[in-house]
């Protein structure tokens, strides 16, 4: 649910597509977000990804790590911030996205993913992302109930999703994330500046479980996505730009949003991010790559310690962990 903020105000929404604004509640229904805190008094014009991307590089910080790969490789924030602008300028150029459209997203984690997740962000769209466990009739539904008429998935994922486009003709475009937007994007010689949106712009379309019955679809804003870093990232997590970012959780999952994108990104801190991540394959990422933050479930925690000897951190790489649940 989009938050309010006396800072934040209500400012003229850039969306074109009014889909998302239209589907939202009264404002007078709305939960306040407290902001007796400075950090948490937001500008009415916002877009996340100018604070977690192109700050750091307007202070210095470009060559600085930011999306780590599991085989080792390392992109610079000045990378990341290239490759974000350029799907960016792919989207609103070679795709037609308006601001307000819904983006669905299907991959495993990975920098690429992360990468396109904040381009949609950084062009003012929406991002409806999703578990790679989920099948054709749930991805069905999503589709239906957000309206999605855009997607981009990896070729392992393709099948589901186009069995679930099959059956709703309002997705029109499914967008291969291997050599199809890579060629996407070298035919794209532009780079797209950051969508002038509102804070309470809606950014995020996030689907429940579905536990108790159909999956509830949760909506955020770009100030939002902030907030959580600004509250708990900077005073319970306290993160250090020297920190190094892992975990397990999907980026479709919330839980995993924050722990391995938002959180570091927000204070210039780098992230692993695993296509496979048991907790073997922690286990050899924390060997590899030293990582010093941790997000998983606790469940995971206790299968890691049948592999812990092949850990053997020092006590000054010693890693911070987070659960999922308390």
């Amino acid at each position: 649910m989009a938050e309010t903020s006396p800072d934040s105000g209500s400012a003229r929404s850039s969306h074109i597509d009014p889909f998302v604004q239209d589907s939202l509640p009264p404002r007078e229904m709305w939960p306040d977000l407290v902001s007796d805190r400075p950090e948490l008094r937001y500008p009415p014009r916002l877009n996340a990804v100018t604070a977690l991307l192109d700050r750091h590089l307007a202070e210095g910080r470009g060559d600085q790590p930011c999306l780590i790969a599991g085989d080792g490789s390392v992109w610079s924030y000045a990378d990341t911030a290239r490759r974000v602008s350029r799907i960016a300028a792919v989207l609103t150029g070679t795709l037609g996205l308006r601001p307000g459209d819904r983006v669905l997203l299907r991959a495993p984690n990975s920098p690429l993913m992360a990468a396109v997740y904040l381009a949609v962000l950084r062009a003012g769209g929406v991002v409806v992302a999703t578990m790679p466990m989920l099948r054709a009739r749930e991805l069905r539904y999503i589709i239906a109930k957000a309206r999605v008429g855009l997607a981009f998935c990896t070729a392992a994922l393709m099948d589901d999703l186009a069995a679930a486009a099959s059956d709703e003709p309002v997705l029109i475009r499914i967008v291969e994330m291997g050599e199809e937007l890579a060629g996407l994007m070298e035919m794209t010689a532009d780079e797209a500046p950051a969508c002038d949106t509102a804070a309470e712009d809606i950014c995020l379309i996030g689907f429940t479980s579905g536990t108790t019955g159909e999956p509830k679809a949760t909506m955020h804003a770009h100030r939002d996505l902030l907030a959580i870093c600004d509250a708990y990232g900077a005073h319970v997590l306290r993160a250090r730009p020297e920190d190094r970012f892992i975990g397990s959780p999907p980026l479709a999952f919330t839980f995993g949003l924050g722990g391995l994108v938002l959180f570091p990104l927000r204070v210039g801190a780098s992230t692993i991010l695993l296509e496979r991540a048991s907790p073997d394959d922690l286990a050899t990422a924390f060997v590899s790559l030293k990582p010093t933050v941790c997000f998983t479930a606790p469940t995971a925690y206790r299968a890691l310690r049948n592999v812990e000897h092949r850990i053997q951190m020092r006590q000054d790489e010693q890693t911070h962990t987070v659960p999922a649940d308390p």
